[in-house]
C-alpha cells in the first residue's frame, strides 16, 4: 500500500504541508489565468504572464540550484513560503486599493514563479533525505497525490471565488496556505547530512560540481530534461486553456475552473496507478503508456470542442502526465546523488523555463491569429519529443555504466 509511507512521521508531515501549498498555488495561478484574460481579452498577454515567470526563474535557477545543496532544504521552503505571504498581501492590497494596472499581474507571476521554482527544487531534494530508496516510488505517488488534492479543489474553488468576490481575496488566501503549510513543515525534525560537503567550497565551485556531475553522465542527463516534459506541458495546457475554454467551447471561469478540477482528479487517480503499473510493466513500458494517453488527448481536443469531452480529456491527460511525473522523479532520485539533487534539478528546471518560455510566446501568437485549437498542437507536438528523449535515455548506450536507467534491478545511486 501506497500510504504505508505515511506512518513515517516527518514524510506524513510534508505531506499535508505540500498539499495546502499546492492548493494556495493553483487556486492563485488559475485565477492570475483568468484575471488577465478578464480584464484584458487578450492571449498574448497570458503568454507574456507565463513568460515573466519563466524568465524570473531562469534568471535565479543557479543560486537556488546552489543554495539548495548548500543550505538546509527545511530552512530553504520556510523562507520561500514567508517571502511569498508578504508579496501576496501586497499585491492584493494593490489591487483592492487602486485601479487596475497590468504591471499587479506581472509582478505576481514573477513572485509566484521563483517562490514555485525553489520550492520545487528543495522540497524535491528534502523528500530525497527524509525517505529510504525503496520508498522513493511510493512517496512521490503520494506527492502527486497531494499536489493534485490541493490543485483540483483549488480548481473548482478558484473558479467560484473569483466569479463571487474577485481574484484579492484568492490571494489572500493563498497567503493564508502558506502560513498553514508552514506550520506543518515546522513539525519535521531531521539532520540535513546531504550539504555538509558543500558547504566549505565557494559558490561557484559547487556551481562548477554541479555541471561536471551531469556533463559526465549524458544518459542521466537526458532522463532529467524527459522528466521536466510533462511540467513544461501543463504549464503550457494553462496558458491554452482560458482562450480555449472561452473561444471553441465557449464557456465561463467556472467551466475554466473545472476543467483544471479535472484535470486534477487525472493526476489523483495516477497516484493510485502509476506505481502498481511501473511495477507491473517495467518503467519503460509505463513510460511510453502514458506520453501515447497524453499526446493522443492533446489532438482529440483539437477537433472536439464539447464541454463534456474537455472534462474527459482533463482527467485521461491529469492521470498520464502526472504519471509520468511519479515514474521520471523517482527514476531520477535514484540515480543521482543526494549531493547533487540540487543543483541537477536547476539545471533541468532551468531547461524547463526556457521551453516554456518558448512555447508561451509562440503558442500565444498563434492562438490570437488563428484558433486556441491551435494550442494542443504544440503541447502534443512537445510530449512527442519527450516521448523520444525518454526512449533514447532509457535504451540508449551512453551510461557511464553501462546500465540502463529505466531498468529497476539496475538502478542505484550514483555518488560523485
Amino acid at each position: 500500500m501506497i500510504f504505508n509511507v505515511l506512518k513515517e512521521r516527518r514524510f506524513r508531515n510534508y505531506f499535508f504541508s505540500d498539499i495546502i501549498s499546492g492548493f494556495g498555488v493553483g487556486m492563485s495561478t488559475i485565477g492570475a489565468n483568468w484575471f488577465i484574460m478578464d480584464q484584458t481579452g487578450s492571449l498574448s498577454k497570458v503568454g507574456l504572464m507565463l513568460t515573466l515567470n519563466v524568465l524570473a526563474s531562469f534568471a535565479i535557477s543557479p543560486l537556488f540550484g546552489i543554495m539548495t545543496d548548500r543550505f538546509n532544504r527545511k530552512t530553504i521552503i520556510h523562507g520561500t513560503n514567508w517571502s511569498r505571504v508578504f508579496a501576496l498581501l501586497a499585491i492584493a492590497s494593490a489591487l483592492l486599493f487602486s485601479d487596475f494596472n497590468v504591471i499587479y499581474l506581472y509582478l505576481f507571476t514573477v513572485v509566484n514563479g521563483m517562490g514555485w521554482s525553489i520550492y520545487l527544487s528543495a522540497s524535491r531534494s528534502l523528500v530525497q533525505e527524509l525517505l529510504s530508496e525503496k520508498d522513493l516510488l511510493n512517496g512521490n505517488s503520494l506527492i502527486e497525490i497531494s499536489l493534485q488534492v490541493g490543485m483540483f479543489v483549488a480548481g473548482g474553488v478558484s473558479g467560484v471565488l473569483y466569479k463571487l468576490y474577485g481574484f484579492e481575496i484568492i490571494l489572500v488566501l493563498n497567503a493564508i496556505a502558506f502560513v498553514i503549510s508552514s506550520l506543518f513543515l515546522h513539525r519535521i525534525k531531521y539532520t540535513p547530512t546531504a550539504v555538509e560537503n558543500n558547504k566549505e567550497k565557494t559558490l561557484y565551485i559547487n556551481f562548477k560540481e554541479g555541471i561536471d556531475y551531469l556533463r559526465k553522465r549524458p544518459s542521466v542527463f537526458i532522463l532529467g530534461v524527459a522528466s521536466i516534459i510533462p511540467i513544461v506541458s501543463v504549464m503550457v495546457f494553462n496558458v491554452v486553456l482560458p482562450g480555449y475554454v472561452s473561444g471553441p467551447v465557449n464557456g465561463d471561469s467556472v467551466v475554466f475552473g473545472l476543467s483544471d478540477m479535472f484535470y486534477g482528479i487525472g493526476g489523483l487517480l495516477s497516484g493510485f496507478v502509476a506505481a502498481p503499473l511501473a511495477k507491473k510493466l517495467s518503467n519503460i513500458r509505463a513510460i511510453l503508456i502514458f506520453f501515447f494517453m497524453a499526446i493522443s488527448i492533446q489532438f482529440a481536443w483539437v477537433f472536439n470542442h464539447y464541454v463534456w469531452f474537455l472534462y474527459v480529456g482533463c482527467v485521461l491527460f491529469g492521470l498520464s502526465n502526472s504519471s509520468l511525473r511519479i515514474v521520471m522523479n523517482t527514476v531520477v532520485m535514484k540515480v543521482v546523488s543526494k549531493s547533487f539533487m540540487g543543483r541537477a534539478m536547476s539545471v533541468w528546471l532551468a531547461i524547463s523555463f526556457l521551453l516554456q518560455c518558448v512555447s508561451a510566446i509562440g503558442l500565444g501568437a498563434l492562438m490570437d491569429h488563428f484558433s486556441p485549437s491551435v494550442g494542443f498542437i504544440g503541447i502534443g507536438s512537445l510530449m512527442i519529443f519527450g516521448l523520444v528523449i525518454a526512449f533514447y535515455a532509457g535504451l540508449g548506450k551512453e551510461a557511464e555504466t553501462s546500465k540502463v536507467p529505466w531498468k529497476d534491478q539496475n538502478i542505484k545511486e550514483e555518488t560523485s
